[in-house]
């Protein structure tokens, strides 16, 4: 079944800084329709909008859907990670690295699931060999961002990574939060990186305490293959003064199985 959604309910919960823009060509405006399967769903500390980004199938490119969409339309529709979402898509003026945005035009349709054999092969597809790689830039040992000097032109990538070398731990600083340790194929390791997927940040709302992390952390070395969705944020100037744009983990998805608990709405 398609599901339309209309377009002003998530209008009305973003700033008039998300204005549409169009894409002009001789004077007419272009939407491009498409389906796209949903690879990034992550929360802001605003916790009553998301943000999603997917990949066109056609074309495996990347699209992040502006405006954002508000937290209680995704839960209502159950929409989750591998969820196909139909609609028409302008292109507005983009500033590198966040090239993937995207303004999607009248109603969105959702589609339901794709398969676990088409969310897999889209990961596949998009698969970077490592970070450095994937944003052409290098990263020094415990660097966590990329300097404004040094602008990649993509802000999103997926990884593959040994699931021995990825571990799910607690932010010691802020209780109900998570963050991640790992090491992508070329051994350069990322510490404590902060993990906005929102199915995580929800299982550790509800479950703080060691040995569910444990059980957590069991789980993902107990499966074949692990990807990474690295993202980076928007421009950000630390408290020490350090400008640029900070990793961040959008998604984390595991096969041939997944996390019960992450993977739905409570």
């Amino acid at each position: 079944m398609v599901v339309s959604v209309p377009l002003q309910v998530y209008q009305a919960v973003v700033t008039s800084s998300y204005a549409l823009f169009f894409q002009v060509n001789s004077g007419v405006r272009q939407e491009i329709k498409m389906d796209i399967i949903i690879t990034d769903l992550t929360r802001f500390a605003k916790q009553d909008i998301v943000c999603i980004a997917g990949i066109n199938p056609a074309t495996n490119k990347c699209i992040r859907l502006l405006p954002y969409l508000p937290t209680n339309e995704c839960r209502r529709l159950n929409i989750l990670p591998g969820a196909i979402l139909h609609g028409n898509f302008t292109t507005p003026p983009t500033t590198a690295p966040h090239t993937e945005d995207r303004n999607y035009q009248g109603e969105l349709s959702f589609k339901g699931p794709c398969t676990t054999e088409s969310f897999i092969s889209i990961l596949k597809a998009t698969e970077s060999s490592n970070a450095e790689d994937g944003f052409s830039v290098s990263f020094p040992t415990g660097q966590k961002h990329i300097p404004i000097n040094t602008t990649p032109n993509k802000s999103i990538i997926t990884l593959s990574v040994n699931p021995w070398d990825l571990s799910i731990v607690p932010d010691s600083f802020n209780p109900g939060k998570i963050k991640v340790i790992f090491s992508d194929k070329s051994g350069h390791e990322f510490r404590y990186l902060s993990i906005t997927d929102l199915g995580f940040h929800n299982y550790a709302e509800k479950n703080s305490n060691g040995d569910n992390f444990s059980i957590l952390n069991d789980f993902i070395r107990s499966q074949k293959e692990v990807y990474v969705r690295l993202g980076l944020s928007r421009e950000f100037t630390s408290p020490d003064g350090r400008t640029g744009y900070w990793l961040q983990v959008n998604g984390i998805y595991t096969f041939p199985e997944y996390f019960s608990e992450i993977r739905c709405y409570a």
